[in-house]
């Protein structure tokens, strides 16, 4: 398995910050909040931190947006819509919209960690319809069918 890619990137604000991991075996590389001045989010609303920087993800790869454990676990901050999917073919800013889920307003300050990236091989696939799908002991069972009682 390829071990590293290269990952190209532009600076589009002065304020942007390349990014970096916390640890060498970290997945994810941390995203910086590319602003002048510190941004309220007040509580559960969403608001969108730009980082400043675009991407170049190699075809085959997508580049998945988390939230950073100690953002969300100390302040209740997390991307808004989860796990963002930043495709090889976009090239615009990468914005992560950071949603407020405590009851009290938050503060991210310039040049914070918002976020992690974490860049992905995906599968091309083809879907084909079928009249029936092949049986399993599973079968049709599902949100929590799994588990012991």
């Amino acid at each position: 398995m390829e071990r590293s890619v290269k990952v190209r990137f532009r600076r589009v604000s002065a304020l942007a910050r390349v990014p970096t991991r916390g640890s060498e075996k970290a997945a994810g590389y941390d995203l910086y909040a590319a602003l002048e001045d510190p941004v309220r989010i007040g509580p559960h609303e969403t608001v969108r931190i730009d980082t400043g920087l675009q991407f170049e993800i190699p075809d085959g790869y997508f580049a998945a947006i988390y939230a950073r454990s100690g953002l969300a676990a100390k302040e209740g901050l997390r991307p808004a819509n989860c796990t963002g999917v930043c495709d090889s073919d976009y090239r615009g800013n990468y914005i992560v919209a950071l949603h407020n889920d405590s009851e009290e307003a938050r503060i991210v300050e310039p040049g914070e960690r918002i976020a992690q990236m974490v860049v992905m091989p995906y599968l091309d696939v083809s879907f084909e319809e079928s009249g029936g799908l092949t049986g399993t002991e599973r079968g049709a069972g599902g949100f929590g069918s799994t588990g012991k009682m």
